[in-house]
């Protein structure tokens, strides 16, 4: 399988690079073909220019192999920390740029955008780990838990991957080095389900 690892933290020494670190090093036991992007430490521009938007527009050569990765991938690994209820811009980025009509997803003949497009990603599972400050009860009560609604149902939901698991480390600031362990172990043993081997095992349903 090819599965696309994308990183979203400007920090090369964060619990983020720890997790998008172990994804790749499992997924690649496993026998799959890793495309992973550090989107901070490749200096990813997440500006979207006016002359980018059309569907047939001319894309620069970094975007057009994104969009090339993105489209190949079987699976999809995404690692961030929730910054404001959001990924951080390079990610809200990437998206902006490489989730676009003709690629990600397009619309019915005869459907100018008011409708609801269809889904045109080949991978049918992603899996997204994140990092929060904010204990899980006030995520629910105060914020609405915007990051499951944005992953699940505005982004992958709508460009046809149906299994999306979520998988959040909380708190990390005042985490201890034992609990950052089995965190790791955690989202290793999810990849490991999601992105199993060649040896005939199938990914397990539901979520995670």
């Amino acid at each position: 399988m090819n599965v696309s690892v994308l990183l979203g933290h400007p920090d090369p020494g964060s619990f983020n690079h720890a997790v998008a670190s172990a994804s790749v090093r499992i997924l690649s036991r496993n026998g799959h073909s890793v495309r992973f992007h550090d989107l901070c430490m490749e200096g990813f521009d997440p500006a979207l220019p006016a002359g980018e938007m059309p569907k047939g527009a001319v894309l620069p050569d970094a975007v057009a192999i994104h969009c090339r990765e993105i489209t190949e991938a079987d699976g999809i690994v995404v690692v961030h920390p929730n910054w404001w209820g959001q990924p951080p811009a390079v990610l809200k980025g990437w998206i902006d740029r490489i989730l676009r009509p003709g690629v990600a997803y397009r619309f019915l003949e005869g459907d100018a955008g008011e409708g609801v497009p269809e889904g045109l990603l080949k991978a049918r599972t992603a899996v997204v780990f994140m990092t929060s400050n904010t204990p899980e009860e006030r995520e629910a009560a105060v914020f609405g838990d915007p990051l499951n609604t944005l992953w699940r149902n505005c982004i992958f939901g709508l460009c046809g991957v149906s299994d999306v698991r979520l998988e959040t480390f909380r708190v990390v600031a005042t985490s201890t080095p034992e609990q950052r362990r089995e965190w790791l172990s955690r989202a290793e043993r999810l990849v490991d389900r999601c992105f199993p081997g060649t040896s005939g095992r199938e990914a397990e349903p539901g979520r995670s």
